[in-house]
């Protein structure tokens, strides 16, 4: 049964279309000509988009395929094929054994019926009988931790209890095939290390795809990976390091803009450590890069200018490849400047407390009072630098700083 071919995807597309009443349309028409014996039209209709284009691959029994790509890439619609919950327009599936999804938050879940109801419904559709759902049933509860809520209505549960629901049907049912969209993104720490630990059990007599914008749960759960990207089949491979790497690489465009009224503008940034100096021209809108050392100095010297007298305050966010905030350093007091005053900001950092990485650095002025913690933005540049941190050892979480910068000149 090990090396078992689960899953199986030849040449699969899908189309969808724009239009609404286009839609209905050329719907009603490809019916027709299913119903008469003709062939529906290979080439793309008016307002109508390949959403999944050619994509082929197989998952065996033990592997977890990792679906990854950007919102849009068709990661969603693959799914909803596999689970037969749409079809597709070209292409073969195949799956065999029973199949279950977690594919949106509570779906399958009739929220007027209370937890145990639809565990019983949930399972008679993956189908198990009975009498298999009542010996199974306590086991699904004590890993749900909802016993005291297992009689109320779905309706009232919060999203993470319907995960906590969900996630334990599929998972204590001893499912051959196991797809998962994203839904561990929502539910607390230690119910997410449970479900890990349970997906390994899993693995070991299922197949698993999992979907996830993550690239470090991608790392921690797949045994290979597939990278969609605008519907079409990108990259596979069964090193997961060239799949992460395949999805970052969309990525690396240009991917510095500003946002803001524009009530102010930065014009310098300069970057001072011990081995290397970077003077980044920031009316250009062009990003530089720098390598440091998590225990390196570093001076940061930010020069721009108010068109308004507004009292405001700067922040310098630093940023993962995942665009989640790692660290901030901000002002911890507002400043009021003349108009088209040029400013100089400047602060030094002992050292940065970043684990080996690449990070982005984002920029934000923003109008405030004593009252305001944050109010409208004047000007923010996202990405406009890219830090690479060189380290062997593990520094642990940056901390958000505060800081009183040094005010160097006013012209």
């Amino acid at each position: 049964m090990e090396n078992e071919v689960l899953i199986k995807v030849e040449g699969v597309s899908k189309k969808f279309c724009k239009s609404l009443k286009r839609s209905l349309y050329y719907g009603l028409g490809d019916i027709s000509r299913s119903v008469l014996g003709i062939k529906n039209p290979d080439k793309l209709r008016k307002d109508e988009f390949w959403a999944v284009k050619n994509v082929s691959f197989k998952v065996r029994r033990g592997e977890c395929l990792g679906l990854i790509g950007h919102n849009g890439a068709g990661k969603s619609t693959l799914l909803k094929m596999l689970n037969g919950l749409i079809r597709p327009d070209e292409g073969r599936i195949e799956m065999k054994g029973k199949v279950g999804a977690l594919i949106e938050l509570g779906a399958g879940f009739n929220p007027v019926l209370t937890g145990r109801e639809n565990v019983y419904n949930n399972g008679a559709v993956l189908g198990f009988s009975k009498a298999e759902i009542d010996r199974k049933f306590d086991e699904i509860v004590a890993f749900s931790e909802l016993e005291d809520f297992i009689d109320s209505p779905v309706q009232n549960y919060s999203s993470g209890m319907k995960v906590r629901l969900g996630f334990a049907v599929a998972s204590q049912m001893e499912l051959d095939i196991l797809l998962v969209d994203e839904v561990l993104a929502v539910g607390d720490a230690g119910f997410k290390i449970k479900c890990y630990n349970e997906i390994f059990k899993i693995l070991k007599n299922s197949a698993v795809i999992f979907v996830s914008h993550s690239m470090p749960q991608i790392a921690k759960v797949c045994t290979e990976g597939l990278h969609l990207h605008t519907g079409i089949l990108k990259k596979k491979s069964s090193s997961i390091v060239d799949i992460i790497e395949s999805y970052y690489s969309v990525f690396q465009g240009p991917l510095t803009t500003t946002e803001g009224n524009m009530d102010a503008i930065v014009e310098e940034l300069e970057i001072q450590t011990k081995q290397n100096k970077l003077i980044l021209d920031l009316k250009k809108i062009s990003g530089g890069e720098i390598r440091v050392s998590p225990k390196e100095k570093l001076s940061l010297k930010l020069t721009y200018y108010i068109s308004k007298k507004v009292a405001h305050r700067v922040i310098f966010f630093i940023t993962d490849k995942d665009q989640k905030l790692i660290s901030q350093l901000t002002t911890k007091k507002f400043y009021d400047y003349n108009i088209n005053n040029l400013i100089s900001l400047k602060i030094d950092l002992e050292k940065l407390q970043l684990n080996a990485g690449e990070y982005g650095l984002t920029i934000h002025i923003f109008e405030t009072d004593e009252k305001i913690k944050r109010g409208t933005t004047l000007y923010g540049i996202r990405n406009c630098l890219k830090i690479i941190c060189v380290t062997e050892e593990f520094v642990g979480a940056s901390p958000i700083l505060y800081f009183d910068f040094t005010d160097e000149f006013q012209s």
